[in-house]
């Protein structure tokens, strides 16, 4: 007996919940720090070579572009580093519930968005 599958599933038509979204921006946060550290570590060590590569670092510091590229690996910190300790709970078998999972995804992604709003008033 042939069993009744979809051939072809469309995505757009499943509706996620708030956890689903908390653990794919996980992923995508994980993936954007290891980008990252490069990008970090090459400022590093160019503004550790010499006085005129600190000053270069400290121009391009200076500039919106390189200030967006900041706030997108400190928002991408900050939510990994919130999500990491929400799962950790998760973990202990705290919040394991459908409700209760739920209420933590949509508090860790608030929380994420204000303190990723205070660091960008911070650098500007």
């Amino acid at each position: 007996m042939k069993k009744q599958r979809p051939v072809n599933l469309d995505l757009t038509t499943i509706k996620m919940h708030s956890a689903a979204h908390a653990s794919i921006l996980h992923r995508i946060s994980g993936v954007i720090m290891v980008f990252a550290i490069g990008i970090l570590l090459w400022t590093l060590s160019t503004s550790l070579s010499s006085a005129e590569g600190f000053a270069q670092i400290k121009s391009l510091l200076d500039g919106f572009f390189f200030k967006f590229i900041i706030l997108g690996i400190c928002a991408a910190l900050i939510y990994h580093l919130l999500a990491g300790v929400r799962h950790l709970f998760m973990d202990l078998g705290h919040f394991e519930e459908l409700a209760s999972g739920n209420a933590t995804a949509k508090f860790v992604i608030a929380l994420w968005l204000v303190l990723t709003a205070v660091v960008g008033v911070w650098l500007w």
